[in-house]
Formats: structure tokens, sequence, C-alpha cells
């Protein structure tokens, strides 16, 4: 089971400037644990391309973003957090710190982003709220899609992946979305939850648990039309 739930089972990391965040990982979700230690050791403050006045920046000393990203103005991004090359965060886009991005990645308006990690060509572009989760190479969150991170209860949170509860000993823990997955319009991603490589979700769902990779998420009812 544990060979199954290495990095190297959910996300190609060759190329991946910020691969050193994995290594030696047993599960993929470690690398959230290593985030904000990762940041403070990175020299940051390399901005590479013109703000414009309407962008707000909070620490723009901890923030670093590569050439050809393009930051619309109303957009929010707090240190520490690095934002790769070809990006785009567009108008209302609110990045609270602790954000790692890949390149050519997408955080769309009325996008909320914390704790979390893009790899690259990754996009949450549409009224998404992504929190404590790793989202894989050219997977695609659609509008609405939200990754809940705390439990109601407030206990660590567990993967359940087959009979099997990992207990992650993090109390706040997103999504898990291996790379190629795409999740549809307005589900949520209930904590804990891991998606594997290329997994599809219907819209309007709850999604849960472990999805292997290729596997599809459908509604359980089809819609009745009199």
């Amino acid at each position: 089971m544990t060979a199954a739930l290495t990095p190297a089972q959910f996300f190609s990391l060759e190329g991946y400037e910020h691969m050193p965040l994995f290594e030696g990982c047993q599960y993929p979700w470690e690398a959230l644990a290593r985030l904000e230690g990762y940041l403070n050791s990175l020299k940051l403050g390399k901005i590479e391309i013109e703000i414009p006045p309407a962008v707000h920046l909070v620490n723009p000393e901890s923030i670093s973003i590569g050439n050809g990203t393009i930051i619309e103005p109303g957009a929010f991004i707090q240190g520490p957090c690095v934002i790769g090359r070809n990006c785009v965060i567009r108008h209302g886009a609110y990045i609270r710190g602790n954000v790692v991005t890949g390149d050519s990645c997408v955080i769309g308006h009325d996008t909320e982003v914390k704790h979390s990690i893009f790899l690259n060509h990754a996009s949450a572009a549409h009224f998404n709220y992504v929190g404590d989760s790793i989202l894989g190479n050219n997977i695609n969150l659609g509008a609405g899609v939200k990754c809940a991170n705390l439990r109601l209860d407030h206990q660590p949170v567990y993967v359940l992946i087959h009979d099997e509860r990992i207990n992650t000993r993090l109390h706040k823990l997103g999504a898990i979305v291996g790379d190629g997955a795409q999740v549809g319009c307005n589900c949520v991603i209930n904590p804990g939850t891991v998606l594997g490589r290329n997994s599809f979700c219907f819209p309007c769902l709850n999604v849960y648990g472990f999805v292997p990779e290729n596997g599809k998420v459908k509604p359980a009812l089809k819609n009745i039309v009199e």
C-alpha cells in the first residue's frame, strides 16, 4: 500500500523547480508539512515583472514572481510565496501565503489559495478554494470547486484508501490531485481526498476517499426527466 502512495505515483516531478519539496517523502502530503520551512530557505523577493498599481502585495520581500507571468489589477498576494513563469493571477485572486506554483499556472477570479503547492499547468481559474492541497501537472478545477481542508470535529485528517485509514497527523489537509485529473464544476472535495492521475469527477458531487488512476466519480442516480 505504501508504494502506491509515494509522490511519484501521483506526480511527474521531472523539470519541476520545487522538486526538493517531495524528496524523501513517503506520502505526498508530507510536502505540505515542509512547505513553510522550504519557503523560508529560499532567497525570495525576486519579482521579474512589472506589477500593476492596483495589485496588493503583502510582504513583497518574501514574494518571488517569474518572467512572463501576468498579475491582473485587483489581485491580493501575501508572502511568503513563489509564483512561477508564465502564470496568470487574475483580478480578485486571493493568495494568502505559503503558496508555491510551478510554471503556466492559473489562479483565477475569486479563487482563494493558502498553504498549497501547484505543479506546472495547474489551473484553479474560477471561484475556487484551495487550502492545504497539492494540485498536479495539467489538472483543472472547474468553476466553484472547493478543496475543504478542516474536519468539522477539528480532529487530525485521515486518508481513506481501500480499507485502510492513514493518519496524516495534519489538522488541515485538503486534496491531493494527481497529474491530469479533472474536477467538474461545483464539486466539494472533502479533507484528505486523494485523486489519482487522470481521474475524473463529474460536476456537483461530494467527493471523498481515494479515486484510483483513471477512475471516474459519477452521480449515483441519473436525472429523471418527465
